[in-house]
């Protein structure tokens, strides 16, 4: 348990249906090796020193929860989810917001993320102490990236070495991050990840390397990978 002043919580986004996986459950309740995708990627926070409190925000009609052997652990808060992740981002966020201290922090992760490491939630803290504007995991682009006309055809070559692709966790106070992401949901702007609304309010997030193994479940074949990840963990 972190027991300095500043508390850092973790807040799970688990409120999607996961369409694109194909399959009848959502996708964070799919099992790699004898767990969900869920409970794997809980277990990184909830085994962390450093979280104090881990949230999870679920789907209204979530008839899954309730039967995996984590939902009943202490440190887990369950809040409900909104119709997309931003709004259930903002709900998690009100939430601590009940409990929190003004400095506290909070470390946002994809519930369908399950191979993240000790290390990377480290990293992360660290360049937290660094940057008043938060921080967040993601990886230099190793590809060309080409930038598409409407009739996908490329338009241009874009410069691959200012290209990030952006993963989590995401890192940032927790006041911070909830005033970004409300300002911009009533601006109507297409927020894509928590990093999104604080560069839209002029911030400027710290980019902390991290790990292709990292990789978030979206096509069947994913399941298979993160499987060979998880078992050299």
């Amino acid at each position: 348990m972190n027991n300095n002043k500043t508390k850092i919580w973790a807040l799970i986004p688990a409120a999607g249906i996961g369409t694109r996986m194909k399959s009848e459950l959502p996708k964070q309740y799919l099992e790699i090796d004898g767990k969900t995708i869920l409970e794997h990627s809980l277990s990184k926070f909830l085994e962390h020193p450093s979280i104090d409190k881990v949230v999870v925000a679920l789907h209204p009609n979530d008839n899954h929860w309730a039967k995996i052997k984590i939902a009943n652990h202490s440190k887990i808060i369950t809040v409900e989810g909104g119709a997309t992740r931003a709004e259930s981002v903002l709900n998690g966020l009100k939430a601590i917001q009940q409990q929190h201290q003004q400095d506290d922090w909070v470390m946002v992760h994809d519930a369908a993320r399950p191979c993240l490491d000790a290390g990377s939630i480290d990293a992360l803290i660290q360049a937290g102490k660094e940057s008043k504007h938060g921080a967040i995991l993601a990886i230099p682009s190793v590809d060309t990236v080409k930038l598409a006309n409407a009739n996908q055809t490329i338009d241009k070559t874009l410069n691959r070495e200012q290209i990030w692709l952006a993963q989590t966790p995401q890192y940032f106070p927790v006041q911070i991050l909830a005033d970004a992401i409300e300002t911009g949901l009533e601006q109507g702007l297409a927020i894509t990840d928590e990093a999104s609304a604080i560069e839209a309010q002029g911030m400027h997030p710290a980019l902390v390397i991290g790990t292709r193994k990292n990789i978030k479940v979206t096509q069947p074949e994913d399941m298979m990978l993160a499987s060979v990840w998880l078992a050299g963990m």
